[in-house]
């Protein structure tokens, strides 16, 4: 079994004030947040768990599961809605912080009727395609089972896709308290410190903390309710640091 991967990210502390100022952090950890606005929110009932879900989406959520398919237009309607599919490039695939259970790369089929190569009246006269293996085409009845090659803008430009991730990895990025994102300078970190009034820096402390799938879901869960999540996080829990 492959071993999960964790990552490690730089906190700096006001210890008097109990509360994180802000995270250096790399490419990866903020590929990994990034990532988190991509989700469909069913996605994300899914990784949180319904029972850990604040507000009314595990309800929610859980009624349409227990809801019989008779109700719906058809079995994967239903099923689409519940575990639905990305239809971006491999943009969360090559996240290390989100679990395998994350649905990936949507694929789009079409009949292979259209492949008779020595006679176009045997052609299928439609050109119809699904992201469900095996449907039954709307023009010829056969079923639609040939895959197809999807070019996202990107690619279709000639511009690189940076392996379906976001950010660039040649800088440090700052993570502040709410996961709002910056560049790293020194110019910014000073501009923070007199944004929050520290007097004494001997009072901030730094601190490496390593982030795992399952704190990497603690961070979605309270990112939907909290506007102090790496305080919430890393001070208000037994995280283990490391100097």
């Amino acid at each position: 079994m492959a071993t999960q991967k964790e990552l490690s990210i730089k906190l700096l502390v006001d210890n008097k004030a109990k509360r994180v100022l802000f995270a250096e952090a790399g490419k990866e950890f903020v590929d990994f947040l990034f990532s988190l606005l991509s989700l469909p929110l069913s996605s994300i009932v899914q990784l949180v768990t319904k029972e850990n879900m604040v507000g009314s989406l595990g309800s929610l959520y859980t009624s349409a599961e227990n809801l019989s398919n008779t109700y719906f237009e058809s079995y994967h309607n239903k099923n689409s809605m519940l575990k639905p599919k990305l239809s971006i490039s491999a943009a969360i695939a090559n996240v290390p912080l989100l679990p395998p259970s994350v649905p990936k790369v949507i694929k789009y089929y079409t009949c292979s009727y259209d492949r008779d190569k020595y006679s176009s009246s045997y052609k299928c006269s439609d050109k119809y395609v699904t992201h469900l293996l095996g449907s039954t085409c709307s023009s010829c009845n056969r079923q639609m089972n040939t895959e197809l090659t999807c070019i996202d803008d990107a690619t279709s430009t000639g511009a690189s896709t940076n392996n379906g991730t976001y950010v660039k990895g040649v800088v440090t990025y700052m993570v502040m308290d709410d996961l709002a994102v910056m560049p790293m300078s020194t110019i910014s970190g000073i501009t923070l410190l007199n944004k929050f009034n520290v007097q004494n820096v001997c009072s901030l402390e730094e601190k490496i903390v390593g982030v795992s799938i399952k704190v990497g879901l603690e961070l979605l869960k309270t990112s939907l309710k909290s506007k102090t999540v790496l305080s919430d996080i890393f001070l208000g829990s037994k995280q283990k640091t490391t100097e």
